[in-house]
């Protein structure tokens, strides 16, 4: 048994039947989760629980790191500790991209509105149902349709509607968070590739050329759907302190019908 084994088995010993769901499980010989019950929740197998406990397994891959933590109710430290021990440690100069479970859920209890996780380099990284429904599912998504940058840039999202002056604004802002990611991750090679894709865009390179550095922090935008039309929405963005990810949270636009255009689709 290596660290990683050593660490599961110990919060799999911790974890109380009842709290994850487990409250008519037959007499048992263990007083926390089995292994068959750990797999069952993580949505993996009880022979690579087991391997990973026995120090057989010593790669497992974030998917299944997050679905571990989950099962077993870690806290953002713990689970911290987990990638860590699964040789997932964010190193200094790369942008941070592993979402603590506890945003998770945040996201996925806001049901009413549209929200999303980003990493500093704007790339889309995890979304709830109803922003999914509203703007495509991302699932099928290609690495650059899950860039916002790109998206934007090279207009690849035919369910976004903006005037000219909240593109104006919205592209500006978001050049301007670029560089200030850029500034903060020197040595990173996929902003540095990011950049170097973008600049072949001429409105990318006006607005590159300035040199305007700050955090991108609201938008409007109208979301054109297929089923219930237009959906006015504003855009707020939160930055996380520890792990820089960029929560985005849509709300309906007062004083139009987007929220009952939300509630249908939800």
């Amino acid at each position: 048994m290596n660290d990683l084994g050593a660490a599961l088995r110990a919060w799999r010993d911790r974890t109380n039947p009842a709290a994850v769901g487990l409250t008519h499980a037959s007499p048992r010989r263990v007083v926390g989760l089995r292994r068959g019950e750990l797999a069952t929740l993580a949505g993996i197998s009880p022979e690579y629980v087991a391997r990973l406990e026995q120090g057989r397994a010593v790669t497992p891959s974030a998917q299944v790191c997050a679905a571990l933590a989950r099962a077993l109710r870690l806290s953002d430290d713990e689970e911290a500790h987990l990638m860590r021990l699964a040789g997932f440690a964010a190193a200094p100069d790369r942008i941070p991209c592993l979402i603590p479970g506890s945003l998770h859920r945040v996201i996925d209890h806001l049901g009413d509105i549209p929200a999303a996780v980003y990493d500093a380099g704007w790339r889309l990284l995890h979304w709830n149902r109803l922003f999914a429904a509203v703007f495509g599912d991302p699932v099928g998504a290609t690495a650059d349709d899950r860039n916002a940058l790109i998206v934007q840039f090279e207009s690849r999202n035919p369910r976004v509607r903006q005037t000219d002056t909240e593109r104006a604004y919205f592209e500006q802002s978001l050049v301007a968070d670029l560089r200030a990611t850029s500034a903060r991750y020197p040595n990173d090679p996929d902003v540095a590739a990011l950049v170097t894709r973008m600049a072949g865009n001429d409105r990318f390179r006006r607005l590159w050329a300035l040199g305007a550095v700050a955090s991108h922090e609201s938008a409007h935008k109208t979301a054109v759907h297929p089923d219930v039309g237009l959906i006015p929405l504003d855009a707020n963005v939160l930055t996380t302190r520890t792990t820089d990810l960029r929560v985005v949270v849509l709300t309906p636009r007062p004083d139009t019908t987007a929220r009952e255009k939300l509630d249908r689709l939800g």
